[in-house]
């Protein structure tokens, strides 16, 4: 896999643009008086289609030929890369098939049919779900277009990076949830090429910390994968290829607890007035879990989706009020 340049994500910014909508970057006077720092959040939650991975499918379907446009286009996700898919499926008049995991959130699967994809719940994980997507891709002919190891969707997710060090270059810390890790290599790529002084910092859960791993030991290594409320992150779903390049724009690797992921899905319903899903709240979650010392820095905090599960989203609020 060829590793993205500054220049694929400055290509895909022209792609994206008018497509996506400007998420606000706002800053945070709740969390900058807690930790005495002054921190902002990408408000990426407010994207179209719910999450950042509409800039990632955007700038891939974008590129595809008129011959595999009309073949149809198949993915497998989570839940909030297929919301995407569907999304620009449905603008560009393309036929979209998307296969889900069983533990996807029903408001992530009613949410891609409603954009009119059609919808296959296969797998119990995104790694069964994947390997049943590829299956109809070699049985129908369909382009299929990866949730993250695919350079094109990489440098679509950099917009994100692009944008958050556009607004503010002298930042101190990105901090971003950390999956399959081609939003980390997209944002790192675009966030070093702009300011080499900024830190890097991705975010996973205890339940499932692969790339934890990964960059620890500059290599794959197998790890126990249990389920989380950031339901969007958890997988052994680490393409070995795309290690060295993850690494290079990485500065340090967090896995938090269940606790703080809860902690900060409530304190962006009670501070902020927003809902914002498991996986989009893990950097709030590692500040709270009191893993990162920003202390006097300055801080941009990637919210990445905001597909929370109404029956999750009570259990947190009885939790804490």
């Amino acid at each position: 896999m060829r590793k993205i340049t500054f220049n694929d994500i400055l290509e895909a910014k022209k792609r994206v643009d008018g497509i996506i909508r400007k998420t606000p970057f706002e800053y945070s006077q709740d969390l900058s008086e807690m930790f005495d720092a002054e921190i902002y959040l990408k408000m990426e939650f407010q994207q179209r289609s719910g999450s950042f991975k509409l800039r990632g499918a955007t700038n891939k379907i974008s590129l595809l030929s008129e011959t595999e446009l009309e073949k149809g286009i198949i993915a497998a996700s989570s839940g909030n890369h297929s919301q995407a898919v569907g999304y620009v499926a449905r603008e560009m008049g393309i036929d979209a098939l998307i296969v889900l995991p069983e533990n996807a959130p029903v408001t992530k699967i009613e949410r891609t049919k409603r954009y009119g994809a059609a919808v296959k719940v296969a797998g119990r994980d995104f790694d069964a779900c994947e390997a049943v997507a590829h299956e109809i891709e070699r049985e129908t002919g369909r382009t299929f277009v990866h949730a993250f190891a695919d350079p094109d969707t990489m440098a679509g997710q950099g917009t994100l990076g692009f944008d958050m060090m556009e607004e503010h270059p002298d930042l101190d810390m990105v901090l971003v949830p950390v999956g399959g890790g081609g939003l980390m290599t997209g944002v790192g790529t675009a966030v070093k090429a702009m300011n080499p002084n900024t830190r890097v910092i991705g975010i996973q859960t205890e339940t499932s910390k692969p790339w934890v791993e990964a960059f620890r030991h500059k290599k794959y290594v197998k790890v126990s994968i249990e389920d989380s409320l950031a339901d969007g992150l958890p997988g052994d779903i680490i393409e070995p290829e795309m290690i060295e390049g993850f690494n290079a724009v990485v500065d340090h690797m967090i896995a938090v607890d269940e606790e703080p992921i809860a902690e900060a899905i409530f304190f962006m319903l009670d501070k902020h007035h927003q809902v914002v899903e498991g996986s989009g709240v893990v950097g709030i979650a590692a500040l709270l879990s009191g893993k990162l010392d920003v202390k006097g820095k300055k801080v941009g905090i990637a919210l990445t989706g905001c597909s929370c599960d109404m029956k999750t989203l009570k259990e947190i609020i009885n939790k804490y009020v």
